[in-house]
């Protein structure tokens, strides 16, 4: 078993409607093909492709809770939850954090895409006020508050899905 996480995943084939994505997940069989639209949320998604990672916030100075200077969320929203206007997106420079909580997960389900065994990680990271969940390349041994780094699938190894973005130790 190697020192690190592998995917036993396809790329999600896209279509693009609009501006939005609408992605083919065959998870089992074309015949149980599943039609799953990113909708406002595809830059959030594209951005992982590329290497970024992007949320939104609240610039709105009518919000009850932010008054116009929203935390960053991630995953993002489209609208804020709080005052129901649209949020805008930003881009984080070097996403990194810490490991706020985790699992390890030995066996998984039907349909997981992520060689077993692994660690599913609750990441905190200053600026942004939700905590991030993900998975972390390395098997070695972890505890709360070891610092990480994002990591992506780009190009041809993106999957087209959350599964792009993953967190290394630093």
């Amino acid at each position: 078993m190697s020192d690190k996480v592998t995917l036993k995943t396809k790329p999600s084939k896209i279509d693009v409607v609009g501006d939005s994505w609408v992605l083919h997940f065959p998870r089992f069989g074309e015949e149980g093909t599943h039609f799953h639209t990113y909708g406002l949320l595809t830059p959030y998604f594209k951005g992982l492709t590329e290497g970024k990672l992007r949320g939104t916030k609240c610039v709105n100075p009518k919000c009850p809770i932010y008054k116009g200077k929203g935390e960053l969320w991630i995953p993002p929203r489209a609208d804020c939850p709080d005052c129901h206007q649209p949020m805008v997106w930003e881009d984080v420079k070097d996403p990194k954090g810490y490991i706020y909580a985790y699992t390890h997960v030995e066996r998984g389900g039907a349909g997981l895409e992520i060689e077993c065994p692994y660690y599913q990680i609750d990441v905190k990271m200053e600026g942004v006020g939700t905590i991030v969940k993900g998975y972390l390349a390395d098997r070695k041994k972890i505890k709360i508050g070891d610092k990480v780094r994002a990591k992506f699938l780009t190009g041809k190894d993106a999957t087209n899905t959350c599964l792009d973005i993953y967190w290394e130790l630093t």
